[in-house]
């Protein structure tokens, strides 16, 4: 059985958008990658004494079970050389399992929906773009509904897209 998936996948240093375009390769086979949103450029959130960071939304589908696919996402995190330091630090890479198809967890290693997901416009933006009737568990929105009731976020624009060879933007 697979189940739809959303990851968001953000970095800011050590070449970032090319950073996010291996992650989204590294993925594979685990996660099949049906879309990848547009490249965003976003301040920092928390410890703001770094570089922008640059995010995008993968939706795919896997066969692994919510805890499986949070640690190969924290596998691929570490091959690609993710150090963690302090909250809100400076990455190569960072792998957030967003939602993982309609299932509600609450526990301490993992929690879905993601529970700031709806605060954050770099994940609310790509999201909206490459799934926008996605419909949140809990608080039974779409994603494009999140964002447009979101109120002030940070600041955040379209940079572009994944280099080639990369899961690109869904088609209109």
């Amino acid at each position: 059985m697979t189940e739809p998936v959303l990851i968001g996948v953000g970095s800011n240093l050590d070449g970032p958008v090319e950073r996010l375009a291996e992650a989204v390769r590294r993925l594979a086979p685990e996660v099949e990658v049906l879309a990848a949103s547009s490249v965003y450029r976003s301040e920092p959130v928390g410890f703001r004494a770094q570089p922008d960071f640059y995010n995008l939304v993968v939706r795919g589908r896997t066969a692994l079970e919510p805890h499986a696919l949070l640690a190969r996402l924290h596998a691929v995190e570490d091959a690609m050389g993710r150090r963690r330091s302090f909250a809100n630090a400076p990455r190569v890479i960072d792998l957030d399992l967003l939602a993982c198809g309609a299932v509600v967890l609450d526990g301490p290693e993992l929690t879905l929906p993601h529970p700031r997901m709806a605060e954050r416009a770099f994940v609310l933006v790509p999201l909206a773009e490459v799934a926008p009737e996605w419909r949140h568990p809990r608080a039974g929105r779409t994603a494009r509904e999140l964002l447009e009731g979101a109120g002030t976020l940070e600041r955040i624009e379209r940079w572009g897209e994944l280099p080639p060879g990369a899961p690109g933007p869904p088609a209109p």
